[in-house]
C-alpha cells in the first residue's frame, strides 16, 4: 500500500515546482545549519549529532542535491497536534521571546513555519507527507494570523531536528549516494525517505 501511494505520487506529481522550490531550498538551508552548528546540535539528541556528522563530508553543491527532496528533512513536531494547538491558541503569551537573542535556528524555524501555515493553507491533502504534519495542526495553522507566526516561532527552534532521526540507514545512504554524484541512487534514497513518509502517515 505505501508502495502504490509512493509510485502514485511520483508518477502523477501532487505539488507544483511553487511549492517544492522553497521546500529544497529549506532543506538546503538545514542541512547546512545541522553539518555546520556541532556545538548548538549536540544539545539535541545522539541521533542528531549522528546525521550531523554524516553530513559533514558533504560539499555544497553536494548538500544541495540531497536536499532535493519532495518531502521536509527537517522536523518541527508538527505531528504533535495538542502541542501546536495550545501553542498557536495563546500567541500573545509568547511575544516576550522575541527579545531573546536571535540565532541560526531561530531564524530558520521562523521560515518553516511560514511554510508550514502556507502549506496548511494551500495544500491540505498534502502537508502530511510534505512535512509530517498532523491536520489537526493544519487546521491550528489555518486559524492563525500571519502576524503572530514570528513570536510563536521564537520559541519553537529547540523542537527543530532532522527528520527520521533514528533512521541511520537512511541519512548515511542519503550522504554517500550525494557524495558520490550518483543520481540514480540518491533518488532511489530520496524514494525511500518519501516511504517513510508514506508509513508514519499510515500508521
Amino acid at each position: 500500500m505505501q508502495e502504490a501511494l509512493v509510485d502514485g505520487w511520483i508518477g502523477q506529481p501532487q505539488f507544483s515546482a511553487a511549492t517544492l522550490a522553497p521546500l529544497h531550498h529549506l532543506n538546503h538551508r538545514f542541512l547546512d545549519l545541522l553539518a555546520e552548528e556541532s556545538e548548538h546540535w549536540g544539545e539535541r539528541t545522539a541521533e542528531c549529532m549522528t546525521v550531523a556528522r554524516t553530513l559533514r563530508a558533504l560539499q555544497p553543491t553536494q548538500l544541495e542535491a540531497a536536499a532535493r527532496c519532495p518531502y521536509a528533512l527537517f522536523d518541527l513536531r508538527l505531528d504533535d497536534a495538542e502541542h501546536w494547538r495550545r501553542r498557536l491558541a495563546h500567541p500573545v503569551l509568547w511575544r516576550i521571546e522575541e527579545r531573546a537573542a536571535p540565532s541560526e535556528s531561530a531564524a530558520f524555524t521562523r521560515l518553516a513555519l511560514f511554510y508550514a501555515w502556507h502549506v496548511a493553507a494551500s495544500e491540505r491533502p498534502g502537508a502530511e507527507l510534505l512535512l509530517g504534519m498532523h491536520a489537526q495542526t493544519a487546521d491550528a495553522l489555518r486559524a492563525t494570523r500571519l502576524v503572530n507566526l514570528p513570536s510563536i516561532a521564537g520559541g519553537e527552534a529547540t523542537l527543530l531536528r532532522p527528520r527520521f532521526p533514528e533512521r541511520r540507514a537512511f541519512w548515511s545512504a542519503l550522504a554517500r549516494a550525494a557524495l558520490r554524484g550518483d543520481a540514480g541512487e540518491l533518488r532511489r534514497v530520496q524514494l525511500f525517505g518519501l516511504q517513510l513518509s508514506a508509513a508514519v502517515r499510515l500508521s
